[in-house]
């Protein structure tokens, strides 16, 4: 394995950086792409969030732009949050060349943004922002000598691909382009063969552990998931927790019952103004609280260290996005736990996922009493009902307020009756016909049992 003084070079300013910051060996996305782009070619590289992949591009980055000649590094990233971190690490990358490193993305002042366009010297966006920077003229692209596409895989499935075209086609021809993406999909090496000329193509393996690691899921009735959530985070032994929901109405019902049921736990989401996101992390990151409950758009690509156990309160749609999921824990040699609580509406995105993976191994289900719910999402105003404590959660005192409540999701989220199930109770203030058992009879317990014996 060669060393970073052989990779980066004695006099490189950037190596002073990695001493700062006592990094002793590289990783392996670092030791096979940092030689080839610092020789100014272009690069395609499979790399996973936390493979060290930040400081592979910074290299190209503090070799090739000067202070104080305008806008000539640019890196794309789907989240604002993805943003931040990256432009926190460049800072610090390229403080002893004293570059400019400005984040630029929506949900705050574009005005502040506007006035610090002036002196930056390299911008990491979101391609919207970006887009609309352009529009009003306030940033200029024409010296970009060296282009970053973080998450490429990500950008397709948020639909920001046109976006990303259009903003390349904004920069010089001659320019080092570095595409990274977790997955390289057909789609990806399109977007790499049309705009990168002659990539070298690199792959790193994921630095989660295989050895390390240990998956596993429960199928329990609709109305015990969010118990059996709440029983296994008591019972585990564990460090930080991530807990990932599809829906942000999901992430809002299990963080705010999480809470009222004394367990510290803070959402993030889409939903939330980007100052206060950038706010939760820090105070997950600091450890000060250790659950975080996310969508994936939320906390896509971003690296936190100490995570013990992932849990897939709902399983996601695809496998790209459950191995995107797992791979924020067994990292460094350190163990980890994914677990994955299913029930009848889950089985569909779990086939896609267990037909790849033998290695997730079926728990049997604990006995556990069936938490009280106290937080619930009224549909009926759509605002948040709240009531007793401090954290202003409202208590359902009986089985009668299940007949009652607004919150008809059909993503996982409360149950629906005493029963679990969708109930044909009078008391029902449901659309008519909306509910009625006709529609439901998949989650039947004659049906619920198909999944236990099908053969994946």
């Amino acid at each position: 394995m060669k060393t970073f003084e052989e990779l980066l070079g004695n006099e490189n300013p950037l190596l002073k950086s990695v001493k700062d910051r006592e990094f002793e060996t590289p990783t392996e996305i670092q030791e096979k792409s940092i030689p080839v782009i610092m020789e100014g070619k272009d690069v395609i590289a499979g790399a996973a969030t936390g493979s060290g992949k930040t400081l592979a591009f910074a290299s190209g980055l503090v070799k090739n732009i000067k202070g104080n000649f305008g806008v000539q590094g640019l890196i794309l990233t789907p989240t604002r949050e993805l943003a931040e971190q990256i432009t926190r690490e460049l800072t610090d990358f390229s403080k002893h060349k004293h570059l400019e490193v400005l984040a630029v993305y929506g949900g705050v002042s574009i005005i502040n943004q506007i006035k610090r366009l002036e002196n930056a010297d390299i911008v990491v966006g979101t391609p919207g922002r970006i887009l609309d920077h352009l529009e009003r003229n306030s940033i200029d692209l024409s010296r970009v000598n060296t282009l970053v596409i973080d998450e490429a895989d990500r950008m397709f499935d948020m639909g920001f691909i046109e976006d990303v075209e259009k903003i390349i086609s904004y920069c010089p021809e001659k320019r080092q382009t570095m595409l990274f993406s977790a997955t390289i999909s057909a789609d990806v090496s399109k977007l790499a063969g049309k705009h990168l000329k002659k990539p070298v193509e690199i792959s790193a393996e994921s630095r989660v552990d295989p050895t390390k690691l240990t998956q596993c899921y429960y199928d329990v009735e609709d109305g015990l998931k969010y118990s059996l959530l709440k029983h296994l985070i008591e019972n585990e032994k564990s460090d930080l927790i991530m807990i990932f929901c599809n829906t942000r109405r999901n992430v809002d019902f299990v963080a705010n019952n999480l809470q009222a049921m004394g367990i510290e736990a803070i959402p993030i989401h889409g939903g939330f103004a980007q100052e206060k996101r950038n706010k939760i992390m820090e105070i997950f990151h600091s450890k000060k609280v250790h659950v975080l409950v996310a969508t994936d758009v939320a906390a896509r690509g971003l690296d936190i260290k100490g995570v013990s156990h992932v849990y897939n309160y709902d399983i996601p749609p695809t496998r790209e996005e459950y191995i995107h999921r797992i791979g924020r824990t067994a990292r460094a040699g350190k163990e980890g736990k994914v677990i994955n609580i299913l029930t009848g509406r889950d089985y569909e995105n779990f086939s896609n996922i267990i037909s790849e993976n033998s290695g997730i191994k079926r728990e049997e289900t604990p006995y556990i009493q069936k938490a009280r719910i106290k937080w619930i999402e009224e549909r009926r105003t759509g605002r948040y009902q709240r009531g007793n404590q401090q954290s202003n959660l409202k208590t359902f005192n009986n089985s009668r307020s299940y007949g009652r409540d607004r919150f008809r999701s059909r993503s996982s989220g409360p149950s629906r009756s005493p029963r679990g199930r969708f109930s044909k109770s009078k008391d029902s203030r449901s659309p008519k016909g909306r509910f009625s058992r006709q529609k439901d009879n998949r989650h039947s317990s004659r049906n619920s049992n198909r999944f236990s014996r099908k053969r994946f």
